[in-house]
């Protein structure tokens, strides 16, 4: 079939639309089904009773033969493959995909639209050798991919940002694990593991992670949808900006090396949740308030963000500084880095009585890392991190 190329100048993709059967397509879905975990999973099917009426009917009409509107669809891919499309003629999805399935593909717009072809294809054979429009959205660029998303893609706003953000789960996190060597372990949600190690996160964590290093805040909850237009804005601002992801792996090794760091240090004499280094980063509030403190310092407060060139060089700078740090630390014997963490002062810290126990902690990890990237990682001990909440 014919396809129509353009080229988005602003966030350096490709995107072509084409006509496919709608047999290729759901050939293609339950490919990334496969690949990544669930399709519902990126965006859940409704299950409203007026969601399931309209599903009912939107079936029924498919069946009978209605075009839909075209389903939006995104590709990240290597720069070879990139440079190597052939945008004069057809679009072939085959040559584009890796031999070893479409883990790269991500279904941006159209999750409610695949789940009525799916079911009108199992009642009705016939269905899978009409056609359907798909536009294919290339790019070698995580970050292009949720800009395109947040700002290009109409009829989004009512999704909470770590929904939106899950439609490019895979692509993000696979690109993290090649980015940033430091990091030990992804852990999948899908998977039965859990943290046993330094530098081992879960993916929903990093996604978290992710949104309060952009918005640089401790008290972001992903779960409910994103009301502040001006997070919204900063988010977005952020993400345009052609550096800002790699400020985020920079961020994320900074975190993985510290926690390894950390994780030498083991007290066979106390038995607590805080009687491991490693215990400090086990807490989700603790790698939160430390990716919001290198936010703050290296993209700037919110509402009055640095230029691109004072962000590369902060980001630089702190890395450097870390390192001194950590070379410090993994020089010392395990009674002496007992002493710089000083674990006992966090356990008290965090043992007094309050209300709302998940935002304290918050708190105390975000003061606390606050200090320490003030003080350019250059303290004689984390007593005065652990005690400036």
């Amino acid at each position: 079939m014919a396809s129509s190329w353009l080229y988005d100048e602003r966030t350096k993709c490709w995107s072509v639309q084409t006509t496919m059967s709608i047999g290729a397509y759901l050939d293609l879905a339950r490919e990334a089904h496969e690949n990544q975990g669930s399709i519902s999973g990126q965006r859940s099917t409704l299950a409203t009773t007026t969601a399931k009426r309209i599903r009912s009917r939107m079936v029924s009409d498919i069946v009978q033969g209605a075009v839909l509107p075209p389903l939006v669809v995104g590709l990240v891919l290597t720069q070879d493959r990139f440079d190597a499309l052939d945008t004069s003629g057809s679009f072939e999805i085959g040559a584009v995909l890796p031999a070893e399935g479409g883990d790269q593909l991500s279904i941006i717009d159209g999750m409610q639209r695949t789940s009525a072809l799916l079911e009108a294809a199992s009642s009705d054979e016939s269905v899978r050798s009409r056609s359907l429009r798909v536009e294919f959205w290339l790019t070698t660029s995580v970050r292009a991919m949720v800009y395109r998303m947040l700002v290009l893609n109409t009829g989004q706003v009512p999704w909470t940002i770590n929904r939106q953000l899950t439609v490019v789960y895979a692509p993000l996190l696979g690109e993290l694990e090649s980015r940033v060597p430091d990091l030990d372990r992804i852990i999948t949600t899908d998977s039965q593991g859990r943290r046993v190690a330094a530098a081992q996160y879960r993916t929903d964590s990093v996604v978290e992670l992710y949104i309060a290093f952009s918005l640089r805040k401790t008290s972001v909850d992903t779960r409910e949808q994103v009301s502040d237009e001006f997070s919204r804005l900063d988010f977005v601002d952020n993400v345009a900006d052609q550096d800002f992801q790699d400020q985020f792996y920079e961020a994320m090794g900074m975190l993985a090396r510290l926690d390894t760091a950390f994780s030498a240090f083991v007290d066979a004499e106390e038995d607590s949740k805080l009687s491991r280094g490693r215990h400090v980063f086990d807490s989700q509030p603790a790698r939160i308030g430390f990716m919001v403190a290198i936010g703050v310092a290296v993209l700037g407060r919110p509402g009055a963000n640095r230029s691109p060139i004072e962000r590369k060089e902060k980001i630089a700078s702190l890395v450097s500084k870390q390192e001194v740090l950590c070379e410090r630390l993994n020089g010392m014997a395990p009674e002496s880095l007992g002493d710089f963490l000083r674990l006992d002062v966090l356990r008290e810290v965090l043992d007094r009585r309050v209300g709302q126990v998940g935002r304290y902690e918050r708190a105390v990890y975000g003061e606390a890392f606050k200090v320490l990237v003030e003080e350019g990682f250059d303290v004689p001990n984390m007593e005065q991190c652990w005690r400036a909440e």
